[in-house]
């Protein structure tokens, strides 16, 4: 008897392998993690073959516990979304690294499209805007730095992560409409790839995957020791929207894994911001497509990781919340993460991280506890953008590593002046691939049906006065100006 849902999700910093019950139960998982490498200051880069082994093995290590091949329904896949992947489609094997969305390699190209007057018409076709973390740019620097990529000819497939594990798993060339979305090469009225984009980044269209639905038969893999089929895609930030439930329009969620996402579920017409927000695919069943509006942080927790391992403030992230309380306030300090630049509202590719507001009281407490400030900061940044574009928020679902903080998620609350809500089990982006699969397998009638999976939730309320709110914001609004105005200059 088939009880479960397989989800292969494939972060950033890790892969996972998933086990969920029709309850949406977690009943089983494996994990490994996947190695970073920056070959030159703004470089990000993976090893696709290791993305693909380690997902092989997490995800037959499950498989086996479960007893089997048979005991599972379907797949779901949820991944990272704008890293970009080359392979040869006769072989199956990376012709390439993979450059991960972190990325900045491509800052000044994007500088020089928005130079010729580009940006306009890419944001009207796309929802997007020029920046280095969309993966259309990333291939057209791989495209005319790595010759083996343009001596490939017709055997050179590109793809985002899901698309590769779907080649390894079944053979296919495929990528599903919300990461497709991510890209700046499709339509996003259309959901198809636009001949002027593809000409404007010198992408071949032989070397792009067929754009599917985010739900549906995607065909069979026998790599977990039984035939099971694929019934799931999509990418990390729209299956954790789904995982939260947020099937409605007006409904919200924010994601704080290495990077932090908000998305605003905008109903069935693509959404068009005024204020640097982007418009993206939030889902497509059935050939007809949901939207959402999206702010993106690039740097959340990622900064946590950077103050453990490159600082040493820390030894362990779960430390950030006993500091954060030991001190009555930030002293002061202020810190604006722009380790990887910085995105919405203000995308800018050239900001560098700030530390400011440090005197000889400052602590190690503050510092941290500054860095944990800067995500409600952020977020508020995007709370302001996405009231201006008309999507004001009524309360904000929260999910991702990060929130397991109560310090932080009552700082959210409190900075943002509304209830923040947070599931019970905070894997809300596996989650939402296994209800994508759940529907594309025939568990469930839709995603209404599914989202029985979310569970419980509990909700923080604001709890500081106004003053005080307004005086951090003072501060913040200082500090990342000042990053901004520098990287501008």
């Amino acid at each position: 008897m088939s009880d479960f849902i397989l989800v292969l999700d494939e972060g950033t910093t890790s892969t996972r392998a998933m086990l969920f019950d029709r309850s949406g139960t977690c009943r089983d998982s494996e994990g490994a993690a996947l190695e970073q490498h920056y070959p030159r200051a703004g470089w990000v880069e993976h090893d696709a073959a290791q993305i693909w082994a380690r997902t092989l093995a997490c995800g037959r290590a499950v498989v086996d516990r479960a007893g089997g091949a048979n005991r599972v329904a379907a797949i779901g896949i949820a991944n990272q979304r704008e890293t970009v992947v080359f392979w040869s489609k006769a072989t199956g094997e990376p012709l390439a690294p993979a450059i991960v969305w972190q990325d900045r390699r491509t800052a000044a190209l994007c500088r020089d499209l928005r130079e010729r007057g580009e940006e306009a018409g890419v944001q009207a076709r796309t929802g997007l805007l020029l920046d280095p973390y969309f993966s259309g740019t990333k291939i057209a620097w791989a495209l005319e730095h790595w010759p083996q990529l343009r001596e490939s000819g017709d055997d050179l497939a590109i793809g985002t992560v899901e698309s590769w594990l779907v080649r390894k798993l079944t053979g296919a060339h495929l990528t599903d409409a919300s990461n497709a979305s991510r890209t700046l090469l499709m339509g996003l009225g259309t959901g198809r790839w636009d001949d002027g984009l593809l000409d404007l980044f010198g992408v071949p269209r032989g070397g792009l995957a067929e754009i599917v639905d985010n739900a549906g038969d995607f065909g069979t893999t026998d790599a977990f020791g039984g035939r099971i089929p694929i019934c799931g895609l999509a990418g990390d930030q729209q299956a954790a929207t789904i995982g939260q439930a947020c099937l409605d329009r007006g409904e919200v969620k924010a994601t704080y894994g290495t990077g932090a996402f908000v998305l605003a579920n905008c109903g069935a017409s693509p959404p068009a911001s005024r204020h640097r927000l982007l418009s993206t695919v939030l889902w497509q069943l059935g050939g007809r497509r949901a939207y959402a509006l999206e702010g993106s942080v690039f740097v959340a927790g990622s900064l946590m990781q950077w103050l453990r391992d490159s600082i040493g403030l820390i030894g362990q992230a779960g430390e950030s919340e006993a500091l954060a309380r030991s001190v009555a306030d930030n002293g002061g300090v202020y810190c604006v993460p722009a380790l990887a630049g910085i995105g919405a509202p203000w995308w800018e590719a050239e900001a560098r991280a700030s530390l400011t507001g440090m005197s000889f009281s400052t602590t190690r407490a503050h510092l941290v506890r500054a860095a944990l400030e800067a995500m409600a900061h952020q977020t508020h940044d995007l709370q302001t953008a996405f009231a201006a574009d008309g999507a004001k928020w009524a309360c904000l679902r929260i999910d991702g590593g990060m929130v397991a903080n109560d310090w932080m998620a009552q700082d959210l609350a409190d900075m943002l002046d509304l209830e923040v809500e947070r599931p019970a089990f905070a894997e809300t982006t596996a989650l939402g691939a296994a209800m994508l699969a759940g529907v594309g397998c025939g568990w469930f009638a839709d995603l209404a049906e599914a989202a029985t999976m979310r569970g419980a939730t509990e909700r923080f309320a604001p709890a500081i006065t106004a003053r005080a709110r307004d005086d951090r914001l003072r501060g913040w609004a200082t500090a990342v100006e000042t990053v901004v105005a520098a990287a501008r200059r």
